[in-house]
């Protein structure tokens, strides 16, 4: 087998592999031959056709089958001879496949590209620092007492936190205007589920009640129509509701799986998972940084064939993410162009790093994200268990591992500036989803 290799570009390679004539020749003999023994034509005893004739009633379609195996066979073996790193599958363009002569064929591909990290001094990142205070956690379980929460219809003056349902017409310059009317909204007074000009002065207000409101749009209002436009609200108050919290016991803790005795029992263990939520907020937004200051300085030539696998992966999730109910086929594979690009190169530099600084999972950390995981279960031993008895979803975990560590070895070089933040802004999500 002959092979001749040309760099096209940084990233395409064109394989131009020569195969004995002989090499093909051979293969197409011996399934016409075995093809013999089977065939059934009219005129001839089962097996007993003769090889010309099954050669010109079968060859052509034959030598096509052996020249698309022996293109990928031989193209396997190329790439291993030169020692080349496809990106993706290949495009065959034959060249030569007259009978009797060598067969040509060129096999055009994508490599993986060569990559040098970038300067890591010149990444900036910002560390939130933040804690879990006892007012958050009061905060928190307000909250969840209000999930759980059933309504009492109440005749005093609304005031914030009660559920108020009420018909509204608004206007401007005397004219309706599209989405200003509703029947029958149910809204909670200080929730901002409508404009803060608006439900202000519906706080004082009775069931029964009629007023007319003067109402000023914000003027970043999502509407830019309504943007920073006066209209008047005609609103009927027809119910006002006030929250009748559930008692902090053993029945209202089981709606949240915690299994707790005392009122302080739950408390701690909405702490935990608060500290838990906290430490991956962190961690996220500081990860998010690394990765937006790792594709600023490295420079990334992505193989178009790796993004359109990409592109079908994404699609993938997106159609399970809805139940399955659509064709992925159908979603434009512009929607997904950019994040699989991200992704793409998030990933080739984050495999970089770990080669040019021979990083391994830490053994001792993928325990403790083991033992951190199971934490969240009623049997933290058996989730142990289960995951080290599981070597695919414990190599998921060394992979998290690893990627947090070439994080650590980011920062490690980087300029880190620590600056405070409130408990429930830390836990937000980043702007944008790392890879």
């Amino acid at each position: 087998m002959q092979v001749s290799l040309e760099s096209t570009s940084n990233i395409e390679r064109r394989m131009t592999i020569g195969v004995p004539a002989e090499q093909v020749e051979q293969e197409v003999d011996k399934r016409l031959q075995e093809a013999a023994k089977s065939v059934r034509l009219n005129g001839f005893r089962p097996g007993k056709v003769p090889l010309k004739v099954v050669r010109k009633r079968f060859g052509q379609g034959v030598r096509q089958e052996v020249l698309g195996e022996v293109m990928r066979n031989s193209y396997m073996e190329a790439i291993q001879q030169e020692d080349v790193q496809p990106a993706g599958q290949p495009r065959f363009e034959p060249k030569t496949v007259e009978e009797g002569k060598d067969f040509e064929f060129v096999a055009v591909f994508e490599v993986m590209p060569d990559l040098e990290v970038g300067d890591l001094s010149k990444i900036s990142v910002e560390k939130p620092v933040s804690e879990v205070q006892d007012k958050d956690i009061k905060k928190m379980i307000d909250n969840l007492r209000r999930q759980q929460a059933t309504y009492k219809e109440v005749k005093r003056k609304a005031k914030k936190k009660d559920v108020m349902t009420i018909d509204f017409k608004g206007t401007m310059d005397g004219e309706a205007f599209e989405g200003g009317s509703a029947e029958d909204q149910q809204i909670t007074l200080g929730e901002g589920q409508l404009i803060k000009d608006m439900e202000d002065q519906l706080v004082g207000a009775k069931t029964g009640e009629e007023h007319t409101l003067d109402v000023t749009f914000p003027e970043d209002y999502q509407n830019e129509e309504l943007a920073g436009k006066q209209a008047q609200f005609e609103v009927t108050i027809k119910k006002v509701e006030e929250p009748q919290l559930p008692a902090l016991e053993k029945e209202f803790f089981e709606q949240f799986g915690v299994q707790a005795e005392t009122e302080e029992e739950f408390r701690e263990e909405v702490r935990k998972n608060m500290e838990r939520e906290l430490k991956n907020g962190i961690n996220n937004r500081v990860k998010q940084q690394v990765i937006d200051g790792l594709l600023e300085v490295t420079e990334v030539e992505v193989p178009q064939s790796m993004v359109d696998q990409e592109i079908d992966r994404m699609k993938q999730e997106a159609v399970q993410q809805f139940g399955g109910q659509m064709d992925a086929s159908q979603l434009p594979s512009e929607l997904f162009q950019d994040q699989a690009v991200r992704r793409i190169k998030t990933g080739l530099i984050f495999q970089q790093l770990v080669k040019d600084n021979d990083l391994e999972p830490d053994p001792e950390k993928v325990d403790e994200r083991i033992r951190d995981i199971a934490s969240t279960y009623q049997d933290p031993d058996e989730v142990v268990e289960h995951y080290n008895n599981n070597p695919d979803q414990k190599q998921q975990i060394e992979s998290a591992v690893l990627e947090d560590q070439v994080v650590d070895h980011v920062l490690d070089q980087a300029k880190v500036k620590e600056k405070k933040y409130k408990y429930e802004d830390a836990v937000q999500p980043p702007n944008q989803a790392a890879g």
